[in-house]
């Protein structure tokens, strides 16, 4: 059975408020039954106060009372009602005074390799407010020369299992917000679009595969019947020459047709 709270200072109250055997205290006290006859004596917890073990929810009136009857009993604790677990504020985490001065770095590391979290994000993991955080992302920190990017994991700021869900938790957001831009994009196109149909505007839409036309072919002109016949090496046949012209040997006759 587990000792309960200050067994020396119960079994003190024990003997002196009640009638249970030496025997019954020190085994509910998880103490030698000569050591609670000490404590009877007066030899043994000298100066120390009793607590009453149904003060603390330890023992209740009926358990004492049957023991008292019944010397070969024995005292069993009483099941103490569980406390609710006290909640953490949802303000800023504690930062020890050891630690408070590597709080700079931390919110460096953050800014620099996680910019998807945001400034109330940041503040929940290290403990800070969002002025400084501004401050180091903008650069305009008192300290700002000295301060040297570290990871908060390894400062003790905050545990590993905080980041990542921080970190998962930012990039759904930032998930959200591009679809959502997206989403709103085609309603202005369709809008845009819409608007100019009505205003009587060619659309951008494609043309189908059958109002597709093929390019034209220039033909090829035809040869003239007046055109310059050429021999097989493709050179003009050399003209011969007129009996009437200048220089021939026949004379002139102008009444030759």
């Amino acid at each position: 059975m587990t000792a309960p709270l200050m067994p020396k200072a119960t079994a003190v109250w024990l003997v002196e408020n009640t009638a249970l055997t030496f025997d019954q205290i020190a085994d509910f006290c998880a103490l030698h039954p000569l050591e609670v006859q000490g404590i009877a004596d007066g030899e043994v917890a000298v100066g120390i106060k009793g607590l009453d073990p149904m003060s603390t929810g330890q023992l209740t009136r009926e358990e004492i009372e049957r023991c008292e009857g019944d010397a070969s009993a024995r005292l069993k604790s009483a099941k103490a009602p569980l406390r609710a677990p006290v909640r953490r504020s949802k303000g800023p985490r504690y930062t020890p005074l050891s630690k408070r001065q590597e709080r700079p770095n931390a919110i460096a590391w953050l800014v620099r390799y996680h910019a998807e979290l945001t400034d109330a994000q940041i503040s929940k993991l290290v403990g800070t407010t969002k002025p400084t955080i501004e401050s180091i992302r903008d650069r305009s920190h008192w300290n700002i020369s000295n301060i040297t990017p570290q990871d908060p994991v390894t400062l003790g700021m905050c545990t590993q299992t905080e980041l990542d869900s921080a970190v998962q938790k930012a990039m759904a957001r930032v998930e959200r917000q591009r679809k959502k831009e997206e989403r709103e994009l085609d309603k202005r196109r369709a809008a845009n679009l819409a608007a100019a149909e009505e205003a009587g505007m060619p659309s951008a839409q494609p043309l189908p595969e059958d109002a597709v036309s093929e390019p034209a072919v220039t033909p090829e002109p035809e040869s003239s019947p007046f055109a310059e016949t050429t021999d097989d090496a493709g050179t003009a046949p050399a003209e011969e020459p007129d009996s009437t012209m200048a220089g021939s040997d026949a004379p002139y006759d102008p009444f030759r047709s």
